[in-house]
């Protein structure tokens, strides 16, 4: 089927392709949902990475459903994935709510901390988070998810577990193999970690 020919056919017909292994059906689905998908996204968080990762999540949480088998056909497919992402939206502002607030003596303080790291210290910092980032989305999904609840979530093992619907030994095991991972691609890419 043609890309001309797939943009008469419904988002349902497509996620049954998808279940039958054609996974070219799957990316025709999330090229012509993406744009509303991530500008709702962007429009709340007003933050790209922020945006990057809930689109990221919104989507994982789309197709392990899909591939559970616990979709069901009703012709909402976009209603559905818009409130997927309005759960995730309202989870990461819940998880944002909880960080500690900080009163305006600590902020000088703070300054004051960073005026003291010398702008060579800054730079190759920023770079290395940049470079993890970059190293992050190289992973297999299942253990990027991890890695990202678990190091920009905060989240706990057992939460993990949860979030993700298998157990804490799996939750660990992928996070394990996420790290050998990521030395491997830094490696691989001469980026210098600390893992």
């Amino acid at each position: 089927m043609n890309v001309a020919t797939k943009a008469y056919v419904s988002d349902n017909e497509l996620i049954d392709g998808y279940r039958n292994g054609n996974y070219a059906d799957f990316e025709t689905l999330l090229a012509r949902h993406q744009a509303k998908v991530y500008g709702y996204i962007f429009s709340v968080v007003k933050d790209k990475n922020v945006a990057d990762d809930i689109f990221q999540d919104t989507f994982l949480k789309v197709v392990q459903t899909i591939n559970s088998g616990m979709y069901k056909d009703e012709n909402k497919f976009i209603h559905w994935v818009m409130r997927i992402s309005h759960n995730l939206i309202v989870d990461h502002f819940r998880r944002v709510s909880k960080l500690p607030t900080v009163n305006k003596n600590d902020f000088l303080l703070e300054n004051l901390r960073v005026l003291d790291d010398n702008v060579e210290k800054v730079v190759i910092k920023n770079q290395t988070r940049q470079d993890i980032r970059k190293l992050i989305k190289k992973l297999p999904d299942e253990q990027r998810r991890v890695v990202i609840l678990r190091h920009y979530g905060k989240y706990e093992f057992k939460d993990i577990a949860e979030k993700t619907g298998v157990s804490i030994n799996t939750a660990l095991g992928r996070m394990r193999y996420a790290i050998i991972n990521l030395r491997r691609l830094a490696r691989n890419s001469n980026v210098m970690l600390e893992i």
